[in-house]
């Protein structure tokens, strides 16, 4: 008799202690990420003209850029990281939404020129998934010498209807890291 009362609350239980679970709040949502500005049809309609795009979108000389343009390539949670070598010699990292991207380099952008383009692309893709090592330099002028090179890994996307940027993470070339003849070749 004794068995059966305690199966009896054991079984009983069980339904309360699951209701009771799903009582319980849900955590809140994150907020959602700003909606991304449609798209210019051929920038995305490759992951060669996305890449360009990405390129041209942040090149120019001192002023405005059209950062609704540079927007619309990317997913709403897309990171742009940089890292870089800090003043102590340790190295660090900066990760910026693309909002926050907009916001940094517009404050630098309005003042100065910026002209940067790739010169040498590796590519991996696996079925709607494609990472390129995109090797570039940098200018202050479209005509100068460049001030810097180095790597951005450029992860990108195919949803069937367009490519987008997923994410840019790069970092320059220094002394004790020149980049590598591979990736100075010719483009994929």
């Amino acid at each position: 008799m004794k068995i059966k009362i305690l199966l009896a609350v054991v079984l009983l239980g069980v339904p309360a202690i699951s209701f009771a679970q799903a009582e319980k709040p849900a955590p809140a949502p994150t907020p959602a990420p700003a909606a991304v500005p449609a798209p210019r049809p051929t920038d995305v309609a490759s992951r060669d003209a996305v890449v360009a795009a990405l390129y041209d979108s942040i090149s120019g000389p001192a002023g405005e850029r059209d950062w609704n343009r540079f927007r619309s390539l990317f997913i709403p949670e897309a990171q742009l990281i940089a890292t870089f070598k800090k003043k102590d010699g340790t190295l660090g990292y900066r990760a910026m939404t693309v909002q926050d991207y907009a916001d940094h380099a517009g404050k630098y952008f309005k003042d100065n020129g910026f002209f940067e383009k790739e010169i040498s692309r590796k590519v991996e893709t696996y079925g709607d998934i494609t990472h390129i090592f995109s090797t570039y330099e940098s200018r202050k002028a479209a005509d100068e010498k460049p001030f810097e090179r180095g790597i951005n890994s450029i992860q990108l996307w195919n949803d069937g209807k367009r490519w987008w940027v997923v994410d840019v993470y790069w970092t320059g070339e220094t002394p004790e890291t020149p980049i590598p003849e591979k990736y100075l070749t010719k483009n994929d």
